[in-house]
Parts: C-alpha cells; sequence; structure tokens
C-alpha cells in the first residue's frame, strides 16, 4: 500500500478516544441522577484513570492507551471503557492467525498499527443488562479493515428492551445500507454464540469484523455510526431499570449469567486473544471480566 495512512490512523484514533469521552460522561451522569432505589444513598460512581502500555518482544515501547474503570456505583457494579493505539511487529502466532484471516504480506512485513475502544459494564441492579461495545481499525502495510458492534446480555430479558437496543441499531445502519443491519445482526448472533453451552450470551446485537469495501471514508462514517448507535441504544433501559425492585434469587441468576460471559470471554472471544498474544496489558484485556460470578 503506497497511500499514507498517517493522518487517517490520527482521525480513527481521535474518534475513538472522543467517543470515549462521550460515553464516561454519560455513565457518571447516571451515576449522578440515581435518586431511588437500594443504593441511591451511596456516593455516586466514579471512573479512574491508568495508562495502558504494551511492550514489544524485544522490550520496546509499542503504544498504549487509557483504561477508564468504575467499580462500586450505585448504577454500575464494574464498568470499563478503554482505549488503545497500539503499533509495532506481530509475533509469530500473530502473524499465522493475520494470515489466516486473508491478510497479505505477513510474511514479507509484520508491521501492524491498531486502534480503538472497547467497552464491557456490568449492572448493580440485575433487571438492568450487561453490555459489551467496541469498535476499531488495524493496519498493515498490506492491509486496513475496520470491526466492532455491540450486544446486550441481560440474565432478566424484556422484550421491549431487546427491541429498542436493536432498533437503534437498525436506524444507524440503515443510512449505510438496507441490507447492513440484517447481516451484522446474524453475523452478532453466529460471534456471541457459546457453542460449549448450546446458547447465545445475551440476545444480539450487531457485530462486523474485517471491514474494507475498498472506501476508507465510507467504512469509517459506518464504524463512527455503530459507536454512535451505543449511548441511546442503552442509556434508555438503565434510566427505566435502574430504581426496579430485586430479589436475591435475580442476584443469583444475575451472577450465574455472568459466568457465561466470562466463559464466552476467556475462551472465544477473538479481542481477549490478540490482546494477550501481542503484549498489552492483561489488566487492560481482561478489563471485560466481571467483578463477580457463579457457576451452578
Amino acid at each position: 500500500m503506497s497511500e499514507d495512512f498517517t493522518p487517517k490512523k490520527r482521525r480513527a484514533a481521535d474518534w475513538f478516544y472522543s467517543l470515549r469521552d462521550q460515553i464516561v460522561a454519560a455513565f457518571e451522569g447516571l451515576e449522578d441522577s440515581h435518586s431511588t432505589g437500594p443504593l441511591s444513598d451511596a456516593a455516586p460512581g466514579r471512573f479512574e484513570l491508568s495508562d495502558t502500555k504494551r511492550t514489544a518482544e524485544d522490550g520496546s515501547d509499542a503504544g498504549g492507551g487509557l483504561m477508564s474503570v468504575m467499580r462500586g456505583g450505585r448504577v454500575f457494579e464494574k464498568v470499563g471503557v478503554n482505549v488503545s493505539e497500539v503499533y509495532g511487529q506481530l509475533g509469530p502466532a500473530a502473524q499465522k492467525a493475520m494470515a489466516a484471516r486473508g491478510v497479505p504480506g505477513m510474511k514479507d512485513d509484520p508491521s501492524f498499527w491498531a486502534s480503538g475502544i472497547s467497552l464491557v459494564a456490568h449492572m448493580q441492579n440485575p433487571h438492568c443488562p450487561a453490555v459489551h461495545m467496541n469498535t476499531r481499525m488495524f493496519w498493515t502495510p498490506h492491509a486496513w479493515w475496520f470491526g466492532g458492534g455491540s450486544d446486550l446480555n441481560p440474565c432478566i430479558e424484556y422484550e421491549g428492551d431487546t427491541v429498542h437496543f436493536h432498533d437503534q441499531q437498525r436506524r444507524h445502519l440503515d443510512p449505510h445500507g438496507a441490507d447492513l443491519y440484517p447481516r451484522l445482526k446474524a453475523w452478532a448472533d453466529e460471534y456471541f454464540y457459546i457453542p460449549h453451552r448450546q446458547r447465545a450470551r445475551g440476545v444480539g446485537g450487531i457485530f462486523m469484523d474485517d471491514q474494507n469495501s475498498g472506501d476508507w471514508e465510507a467504512d469509517f462514517a459506518l464504524t463512527q455510526d455503530i459507536g454512535r448507535a451505543f449511548l441511546p441504544a442503552f442509556v434508555p433501559l438503565i434510566e427505566a431499570r435502574r430504581s426496579q425492585p430485586w430479589t436475591d434469587a435475580d442476584k443469583d441468576a444475575q451472577l450465574v449469567h455472568r459466568g457465561l460471559y466470562a466463559e464466552y470471554n476467556l475462551v472465544y472471544d477473538r479481542g481477549t486473544k490478540f490482546g494477550l498474544a501481542t503484549g498489552h496489558d492483561p489488566s487492560a484485556v481482561l478489563m471485560s471480566l466481571p467483578p463477580m460470578a457463579k457457576w451452578v
């Protein structure tokens, strides 16, 4: 690829950081406005910030990012919103994985650059669904692509919540093509399936990977709208359910469902495997794991 991608990399990374700022502000706003329910008298939660670093195999600096985690809030039991910008040389295992996905030129030049945002929220109230969202851009000297999506993971399912979440995804994707939402929904249903449990992780959402139409601007715009869909899809659900009373049985169901979430992320999730295999900060990579979980 002869084009200098430096400006496009910068635009993509800046967008991911900007989306992070919007989400953090919205989530802290939910904490501030929670006025009824079991934890409403507690201090509102706040995000703790820490820099993350990726270390190359030779010990040199290879980028990093910002980890933002809130624990023990009124509304959020644990939520992380991480952004990263990493680069360097892919190791043999990562080169093999990239080549298997059809990325050309891995043997000739295994250089790479990647940036993205990754979010996972585990809620205090079992009636409030857990959620995951990420968007990312990956570049090598011979290829580039975008990926990401979001999916809803309730332990107690409400049909209206599922409809609202999916409707917001559709609204943001339809301007990019009427066939896009059905395709990305089906992709999410397949990707977030847990084979050894023979069930889905949650009620789905949208997912894409290896998105390269040949038009970088169009693909970047699509990725931005996937990110923009998140807050209007998720926040109204939490506003409606954060004060809903729950029982010990509800909390138990939440902990069991979190076990499913942990199993999926540790066994199947491509992002978790890539982050650990390429030397990124393990605390940031494993941010998605719930604070407490239960297996029966």
